[in-house]
């Protein structure tokens, strides 16, 4: 790759079929710094979020449904972090953070994750739109990193065994965030026994050892291509295949006419209880700060019993 291109907001997929294994790698940058300007957030809570986004991505990816979406959640009144939030459907990433700025402040420069959210746990959610399915998995916040829950994650809600990593930067140019998930895959069922079932197996040991010798900072280098990163780590395997490519780009959902009929749906007397003394609901977007104001006036009873019935 040029020393000029930047390779970033994207993930790709592969595969090594002779080791009945599957992986993704993903970069954010621009989408990155466009969700983080959002809300001024501390050093040590961006990272965090950054992190999150990235997995977020990493997983989110790997829906078939181009219309599912995939959220990430943990909450937790013990530490400083109250609420994480992200999710992702269809290349768009959105995420916030809640927390306690006082918590923060006694906090170490570079907190643990316990000092973040003591015992908590992390929710991951899969919306199917094809099937109208819904699955959740939750798993201790154990760990270092929220990398180890995911991990987690994959090895008691699906029995797949997974490696993650995570790598982060930011310099004047901006926030770069990048990761890698690699996956051990069931070689079959019928008369044998199922492979992702066995942590242990040798051809995942050899694909999670190769794995581990991804640096981080090789992760959130835009200047390496996520194809390299995929030929440096199993260039001396057989047969590797690169599969999609996916765009990623900020995604918050918020909109004037989406928020008209959520407020539509309240009666009238709720409706002009939140409004102020001009007549005015200020509705705020939690993952993008932006401010709605909708005059109470304008929303009509047709638009009320209409919106029921959308």
């Amino acid at each position: 790759m040029h020393a000029t291109t930047r390779d970033i907001d994207r993930a790709i997929g592969f595969a090594i079929p002779q080791h009945h294994a599957r992986g993704r790698i993903v970069r954010l940058g621009p989408v990155l710094d466009q969700i983080l300007a959002a809300h001024a957030y501390p050093p040590a809570i961006e990272a965090l979020l950054a992190e999150a986004l990235t997995l977020t991505a990493l997983v989110g990816s790997t829906l078939k449904d181009a219309d599912g979406q995939l959220t990430m959640q943990t909450q937790s009144d013990q530490g400083v972090v109250r609420l994480l939030v992200c999710d992702y459907r269809g290349g768009e990433l959105r995420g916030y953070v809640q927390y306690d700025a006082d918590r923060l402040a006694d906090a170490p420069s570079d907190p643990t994750l316990f000092a973040l959210f003591g015992k908590a746990y992390l929710a991951i959610t899969l919306n199917l739109a094809a099937s109208g399915e819904r699955y959740q998995g939750i798993v201790p916040l154990d760990g270092d990193r929220l990398a180890d829950a995911v991990q987690s994650y994959f090895a008691q809600s699906e029995q797949i065994p997974t490696h993650v990593r995570v790598g982060f930067a930011k310099d004047a140019g901006g926030c770069i965030a990048g990761g890698l998930l690699l996956q051990h895959l069931p070689e079959g069922e019928e008369g044998r026994e199922r492979l992702h079932t066995k942590l242990d197996h040798p051809e995942w040991e050899h694909v999670a050892t190769l794995g581990a010798t991804m640096g981080t900072d090789e992760l959130a280098d835009p200047a390496l291509s996520l194809e390299t990163l995929v030929w440096r780590l199993f260039n001396e395997e057989e047969n590797v295949r690169v599969l999609a490519s996916t765009a990623m780009v900020k995604g918050c959902r918020c909109s004037i006419d989406h928020i008209r009929s959520v407020l539509a749906k309240f009666p009238a007397d709720e409706r002009r209880a939140m409004a102020d003394e001009n007549g005015v609901i200020g509705v705020d977007c939690a993952f993008c700060s932006t401010v709605f104001p909708i005059g109470v006036d304008d929303l009509t009873e047709s638009e009320s019993i209409d919106d029921t019935h959308v």
